[in-house]
């Protein structure tokens, strides 16, 4: 028997081995799947059963089986190798946040909002990540995702277009309310919340080139039972901003869209009545996602929850 001050580590390749027999049932089919040849594997045995001091296994005409020894040996080695495995494993994730690099795909209201301080939490725990953005429509986002250009994005629906491709999971981040903008001389800029009924006679302010806030508006619009005027297409929403603040009409916004507020811009809540829409983390169905894409879900995720009633 070894006592402590003459006891021995076992070889980490000889207890593969062993398993390897022990579980193919023959030195020669361990040889194959291990790229060994047979003698070697036969000497690794010879070694190892020099160190246990005891046969590990008995031989017969078709193959080996384990002795009692060599079965209780073999167990602790599944035991073993299956945890060095997942040490590898671990220490290759932690090797994958100290290099590398990862892009995002994004949209303009998050990029402006949200994702600076999401960013913040990112660079500050992984410092040495090379991370990257990509601000574009919805059809770029995907398509970027798609072909690989980046790693995650992050994307947007409604409940009337629900977003689905069996080539894309999509997690959802949080969920934002849409407002009302109007000046601060505008007669309803005292209350804090609004009807649509309230707004038929206005003159609205929407985003040009067919932004997907005109659809918000307009559906809720009609749900209100008129079609709402457009008097001004802005080409962000600081510039929609501006020309609430001066009068020059009122806007529907996600809550995002200002999360920088102009100084003369009062923001109304449609309470019940406000369409919501979703923030989405999209990342692509076949892919093996990197330690820092999933670095970055996490951080996303974790700030997401901390904040989900900013948005709401």
């Amino acid at each position: 028997m070894l006592h402590d001050d003459d006891a021995q580590l076992f070889d980490m390749r000889r207890l593969a081995v062993l398993l390897e027999v022990v579980e193919q049932g023959s030195i020669t089919a361990a040889a194959d799947l291990m790229m060994y040849s047979p003698s070697a594997v036969s000497q690794q045995l010879r070694k190892l059963e020099q160190e246990v001091g005891q046969p590990l296994l008995t031989r017969r005409s078709r193959g080996v089986v384990p002795t009692e020894a060599g079965q209780v040996l073999a167990g602790h080695a599944r035991q073993i190798l299956r945890q060095m495995k997942a040490a590898q494993s671990d220490l290759d994730q932690i090797a994958g946040l100290k290099r590398g690099a990862l892009t995002v795909g994004t949209f303009p209201t998050l990029a402006g909002s949200f994702l600076p301080i999401v960013i913040r939490a990112f660079k500050k725990r992984y410092p040495a990540i090379s991370l990257s953005l990509r601000s574009a429509r919805f059809d770029e986002l995907v398509a970027d995702l798609q072909s690989g250009v980046t790693g995650l994005c992050l994307l947007w629906d409604y409940p009337w277009n629900r977003f689905q491709n069996d080539s894309i999971r999509v997690t959802e981040v949080f969920r934002e309310s849409t407002v009302i903008l109007v000046a601060a001389s505008h007669p309803l800029a005292e209350q804090d919340q609004v009807g649509m009924e309230d707004l038929r006679n206005e003159s609205w302010i929407v985003r040009a080139e067919a932004h997907p806030v005109v659809e918000v508006l307009q559906r809720s619009a009609h749900d209100a039972g008129f079609e709402p005027t457009i008097g001004f297409l802005a080409n962000d929403y600081q510039e929609a901003q501006a020309m609430v603040s001066v009068g020059m009409g009122v806007a529907m916004v996600p809550k995002t869209a200002v999360a920088l507020q102009h100084p003369d811009v009062r923001v109304l809540s449609l309470g019940d009545e406000a369409p919501l829409r979703r923030v989405l983390l999209a990342q692509r169905q076949d892919k093996v996602y990197a330690p820092a894409e999933v670095a970055f879900q996490t951080t996303l995720l974790e700030i997401a929850r901390e904040r989900a009633g900013d948005y709401l």
